[in-house]
């Protein structure tokens, strides 16, 4: 689309929406096309909730979901296993577990996996978090959920060494889990599978 064509607010539309994972140019410029050609029904409700989420909707300060409450809803559960924590790579990792109701303890979210080739140190995760929060006791199993990948086996063996030590069970996610599969692309009965048969 050129400048002559599409104004600046259409232009910057363009631009943002080709950010979001899955868009190119191509189809931002069809996403915002639609948008607009449904402005009441699409465009302004999507503002409105876009804008409401940027103000109320946080990262928790426990375990790195997103929510409105703080700690998250899942951390303030009273019906969840506290002793149990789940690890995973991010946060639609954690939606794709609790859409399968896979799993009934607590989680947390690294925010990535170690990725030398691509600059991801420990610091940049929130591993030195997980390890507080077993530090602080009660904890008696930690269950890997992360994607089947190098980097992702490489992630678990670096935290497996940052809990030796530790008098906790740890465990990973076992059949279920295709090599180099990622969570959030895994159906519920599959999801639910694996978390059964962790090893």
């Amino acid at each position: 689309m050129s400048q002559k064509s599409a104004g600046p607010e259409i232009l910057k539309m363009i631009e943002l929406i080709a950010k979001l994972p899955g868009f190119g140019p191509r189809s931002a410029r069809r996403a915002a096309l639609h948008l607009l050609k449904r402005k009441d029904q699409l465009l302004l409700p999507l503002a409105d909730a876009l804008a409401d989420a940027g103000q109320k909707i946080e990262r928790c300060n426990t375990c790195g979901n997103f929510d409105t409450l703080q700690p998250c809803a899942v951390c303030q559960s009273t019906s969840r296993d506290e002793s149990v924590i789940c690890v995973v790579e991010d946060v639609p990792d954690l939606w794709a577990l609790e859409r399968a109701s896979a799993f009934r303890g607590r989680y947390h979210v690294l925010g990535g996996v170690l990725s030398p080739l691509d600059g991801v140190e420990p610091e940049d995760l929130t591993i030195g978090m997980l390890v507080d929060r077993v530090k602080e006791g009660g904890i008696r199993e930690v269950i890997f959920a992360l994607s089947a990948t190098l980097d992702g086996q490489i992630t678990v063996d670096y935290v497996k060494d940052q809990l030796e030590g530790f008098d906790i069970t740890i465990t990973r996610l076992a059949q279920g889990v295709p090599h180099g599969g990622e969570l959030d692309h895994l159906d519920e009965g599959t999801l639910a599978a694996a978390m059964r048969s962790r090893r």
